[in-house]
């Protein structure tokens, strides 16, 4: 039995009082019940405070509830206890076979396992990385590019259809400063002062050149929009080939010049101002913001008739709407936390609900350690740390496991010589070896025939009262709360708890393959106790390899 089995129980259980008149819940019964893992092993399997939550409701001392809850719980199939703590907390041991019953629904449902339907028939556009195309993808937007990818396989996971989106910034002043240190490169000249440095601008100036060997020749207005289309078509393919091999792809490119081209930018304005959103002053156009929570109100259109950054927002979440998503998200670095007040009221402009049609998130600094010391400076880039940089030093999956570990609303210090380790230091080598020696076992079954078959074909006679063990009990425990953090993960857009869980599960398999031997020893026949493990250990594994390929690291069989 899950926690998520249990609380439906107790709904149940609530449910019939309330029917036989044992209870009076004015409010009702609530949907769910919070079930909780007690700190003390030996207070239980499971703990509520249902009971002191809906006392007052129910017109009772909590322990009287408590009792009458009791009662009915234990009469419920897979129970086999309910005792009473405290001001009125109740401690519920589940009997063997209900908690070893996961084992059997975790290898039943494979890959599927930990599935749920929260985000069922949305439509969700994931936006993240967009990192202008003047450059390599720094470390912050590596950050989103783990982070996001996680979130968007997690919220698939979670029945959503979400499409991943890049908006790729092709419009404006830095594709303009990019351009002139590009020709500046070309010429053997000095970078400008506002323009980009870095080996990489003199690579991209010389592929530019093999390819128009008379581009230095040409007026200077041609020169320049030959170094402008090819130089950021070739740093976008880089960019591409880098997030790719980072194992994220994207559904959608989207130009922001074609928002200035198509007439977008004209269709939203006349959709706010049909709206009475927008108005006149100063011989410029307005949005009304500020009546939207905004600290102030936002130009659209400037007096000299060029349109404000936000003439671009406004033209591109309305195309996003238009093309059906009913959320809309958006990863920003920390230096964009003032964007968000005026995105959400751009939002409510339109007549939508910020935090549901269009939900901003912010991610915080990363900072790579290595040797003790902090790394500055990188070879390619120049001025800042990239993520062939991070991957460099310790490989994709680290790198991705190690950007997801955290919430994104912290800042974080990667030490490149503990991630770059094979060592149960490393967090990712730590659950990834886990997998490894799980398929080892299952390997070592098959040549000893005590399984043989599809995964599901250990399920035949299958004994989960078998599990009775201590550690086996936590063990399934543990994989039984997979479902709920991935919901969570989901629901708080935190794909951190994904990560942490597998550690916790990795954990607990090492513990329990420490005292439960699981295959037989020389000429020992196998027993249905051994065959038992092994749908455990088939289940752990099934739920390490799920919950690794939510955050895109790999399941390794061999380490």
């Amino acid at each position: 039995m899950t926690s998520e089995q249990l609380s439906a129980a107790i709904v149940d259980a609530l449910t019939t009082m309330t029917v036989d008149g044992a209870v009076s819940l004015p409010d009702g019964v609530p949907a769910q019940v919070v079930i909780e893992r007690p700190k003390v092993r030996d207070h239980g399997d499971y703990a509520t405070n249902v009971a002191l939550q809906l006392a007052k409701k129910a017109g009772m001392p909590p322990r009287a509830l408590a009792t009458l809850l009791a009662e009915r719980l234990r009469e419920t199939a897979g129970i086999a206890s309910v005792e009473i703590a405290g001001p009125g907390f109740l401690n519920i041991r589940m009997d063997a076979g209900a908690q070893g019953s996961v084992a059997a629904d975790v290898v039943s449902a494979g890959s599927s396992y930990g599935r749920n339907d929260l985000f069922a028939g949305e439509k969700i556009n994931l936006e993240f990385v967009s990192a202008n195309p003047t450059g390599p993808i720094h470390i912050g937007g590596t950050r989103w590019a783990a982070v996001g990818d996680a979130l968007g396989r997690i919220f698939s996971f979670s029945g959503a259809d979400v499409t991943r989106e890049y908006y790729f910034n092709d419009h404006g002043a830095q594709i303009d400063r990019f351009t002139r240190s590009l020709l500046a490169s070309a010429r053997g000249a000095t970078t400008p002062e506002d323009g980009y440095a870095g080996q990489y601008i003199v690579d991209i100036a010389q592929q530019v050149l093999a390819e128009y060997p008379d581009v230095l020749a040409r007026p200077d207005d041609e020169a320049q929009e030959v170094f402008r289309s090819h130089g950021v078509n070739l740093m976008f393919t880089e960019i591409k080939k880098a997030l790719h091999d980072f194992g994220v792809d994207f559904d959608v490119y989207f130009h922001e010049n074609n928002l200035h081209e198509s007439g977008a930018v004209e269709r939203a304005i006349s959709r706010l101002s049909a709206m009475g959103n927008t108005y006149e002053q100063d011989g410029a156009l307005w949005l009304r913001t500020e009546k939207y929570g905004d600290d102030k109100d936002r130009v659209i259109i400037k007096s000299d008739g060029n349109g404000a950054y936000i003439s671009g927002d406004l033209a591109y979440y309305l195309d996003k709407r238009e093309r059906g998503f009913d959320r809309c998200l958006i990863m920003l670095g920390a230096d964009h936390h003032g964007y968000v007040g005026r995105m959400n009221a751009m939002c409510a402009a339109f007549g939508d609900t910020p935090g549901v049609n269009l939900e901003i998130l912010i991610g915080q600094m990363v900072n790579l350690i290595s040797s003790g010391q902090p790394l500055r400076m990188s070879k390619r880039a120049g001025t800042v740390i990239t993520l062939e940089d991070l991957v460099g030093s310790i490989g994709v999956d680290a790198a991705r496991y190690a950007l997801a570990r955290y919430t994104c609303d912290s800042t974080i210090d990667i030490d490149l010589d503990l991630w770059a380790r094979q060592t149960n230091d490393n967090p990712v080598y730590y659950v990834q070896y886990a997998h490894a020696r799980l398929s080892s076992i299952l390997r070592n079954a098959a040549d000893l025939a005590v399984s043989a078959g599809s995964p599901t074909s250990l399920l035949d006679g299958f004994d989960p009262s078998l599990l009775s063990h201590e550690k086996e009990g936590e063990l399934v425990r543990t994989l039984a709360e997979f479902p709920r953090v991935v919901g969570t993960a989901a629901q708080l857009r935190e794909p951190h708890r994904v990560a942490r869980y597998l550690e916790d599960a990795a954990s607990a398999f090492h513990k329990f393959y420490d005292v439960c031997r699981v295959l037989p020893q020389d000429d020992e026949e196998p027993s249905d106790l051994h065959r038992a493990r092994l749908v455990l250990v088939t289940a752990t594994r099934t739920v390490l390899a799920n919950g690794l390929e939510l955050l895109g690291v790999s399941a390794p069989e061999r380490m």
